[in-house]
């Protein structure tokens, strides 16, 4: 990790990029980039034209609401290969002999997966053009959305980077990551809540998750358009430390 301090910030942003390329030229030479997107793109927005029928509003709070499920199912796909098949390959060893260090081959293969969330957030744009049309929603409402959405994909595939460097087999680096993203969503519904309060009283272990640890309470605040930057920081902060730890597991691996 220290000689990430040594590096200058060009040569440092350069190796990045190098590993981004190389990973988004990899999702893309074969069918598994566009498998992703097309499945993410057809079922997202056939939820949103599931609400929008039943409701009748020009809006997208629905299809928001319904987002971290579907992201905590999908990104862990897109990470499950990004370390886990490297090690299982035995390529990540002649990555980590090229002059980067294991903090740049982790951002590298984040922004690359950055860049995949961002392809399935702009799969839905046609929704935003179609309810213009139709009607005069909220753009202020849309965009805290969208802002949430990138924050909490950003997150899960943090996690599900960090749950990929630990494991041999990329099946079990999807499982884990999509059974952790499932648990960090579902505990903060209040069905779900009330249901391990009612299990553990004394200790109000429901509301306890659901207020600490859940991430739907900090992205709610995005869907109803409410931009605090203590929901923002938590995202980041979450973020940052499953990438820092990461590349502490890459530096080990390296030594």
């Amino acid at each position: 990790m220290s000689a990430a301090n040594r590096l200058s910030p060009a040569q440092f942003a350069g190796g990045v990029c190098t590993v981004a390329a190389r990973e988004v030229g990899a999702a893309f030479d074969g069918a598994i980039a566009y498998v992703y997107v097309i499945a993410f793109v057809v079922l997202s927005n056939s939820i949103f034209m599931n609400d929008f029928f039943l409701s009748g509003r020009a809006e997208m709070r629905g299809f928001f609401e319904a987002m971290p499920l579907l992201l905590a199912f999908f990104l862990p796909a897109v990470t499950m290969r990004l370390l886990a098949e490297e090690r299982r390959q035995r390529t990540l060893e002649m990555l980590l002999t090229l002059p980067i260090v294991p903090l740049q081959a982790v951002l590298g293969k984040y922004v690359a997966a950055l860049a995949l969330l961002l392809l399935f957030m702009a799969g839905s744009l046609p929704v935003v053009v179609m309810l213009c049309v139709l009607g005069h929603p909220d753009p202020g409402l849309i965009a805290s959305g969208y802002l949430g959405l990138f924050l909490l994909g950003a997150m899960f595939l943090a996690f599900g980077l960090f749950l990929s460097s630990l494991s041999q087999d990329q099946i079990v680096a999807f499982v884990t990551s999509t059974l952790a993203g499932f648990a960090l969503v579902l505990c903060g519904h209040e069905r779900v809540a009330s249901v391990l309060d009612g299990l553990f009283p004394s200790l109000a272990l429901g509301s306890f998750l659901r207020e600490n640890v859940s991430v739907l309470p900090p992205y709610g605040e995005f869907v109803r358009g409410i931009v605090r930057l203590s929901a923002a920081s938590y995202f980041a902060l979450v973020s940052g430390v499953f990438l820092w730890a990461t590349a502490l597991v890459l530096e080990r691996n390296r030594s």
